[in-house]
């Protein structure tokens, strides 16, 4: 996937700027691991600064997901490829790293107040209930849009997946690779057509 060639030259600091800066704060504020980051990072780059489409996003967002590592550090080095080439790569993926880098320092030296203040335990349980919706509701936006798509068999995946995991609690990467092989077998056709 080749960068915005058009849009990558006219890149300055400014806009290396609001990257770093958004993409460390939502790094900074983000519990949960990597799926909880997606929906804070679409809505900033999509939705507030538009400097990609909802379209491409998700693709980059699939792809990211699908390859091995951690989906926040991939995510932010597609996106910041797609944005600003290698620099964007750069600047993303510093931005995404850093503050868990900084606050797994800070709690390392602090570890023993850290494990039995209460406090603690209590607040992070609900950052958890927060992040468990944030999931739900990218779940729900990508329902959505493939029931807008009118699309039966992204439908169909979806819930197959759903019920494959849930009930009959089966491998999540099995899942995950039948998934992509039907999708490549038998969405070919929807999609070229």
């Amino acid at each position: 996937m080749e960068p915005n060639t058009s849009t990558v030259s006219k890149k300055d600091g400014h806009f290396f700027w609001n990257l770093f800066k958004s993409t460390f704060l939502i790094s900074a504020f983000t519990v949960g691991g990597g799926f909880i980051i997606i929906p804070l990072l679409k809505s900033k780059y999509v939705d507030q600064y538009h400097w990609i489409d909802d379209k491409n996003a998700l693709d980059m967002v699939a792809i990211a997901q699908a390859m091995p590592g951690i989906v926040a550090a991939n995510t932010a080095i597609i996106l910041g490829y797609r944005m600003a080439g290698i620099l964007g790569t750069i600047v993303a993926l510093g931005a995404t790293i850093l503050p868990p880098l900084i606050t797994l320092s800070i709690i390392s030296y602090c570890y023993d107040y850290v494990v039995q203040n209460e406090w603690i335990r209590l607040f992070l349980r609900g950052m958890q209930c927060g992040a468990t919706a944030l999931i739900v509701n990218v779940a729900i936006d990508l329902l959505v849009k493939q029931v807008k798509k009118k699309l039966a068999l992204p439908i169909v995946i979806i819930i197959v997946t759903c019920i494959g995991e849930m009930v009959f609690d089966l491998n999540i990467m099995l899942l995950v690779l039948i998934d992509g092989l039907a999708g490549l077998l038998l969405m070919r056709k929807s999609v070229y057509n």
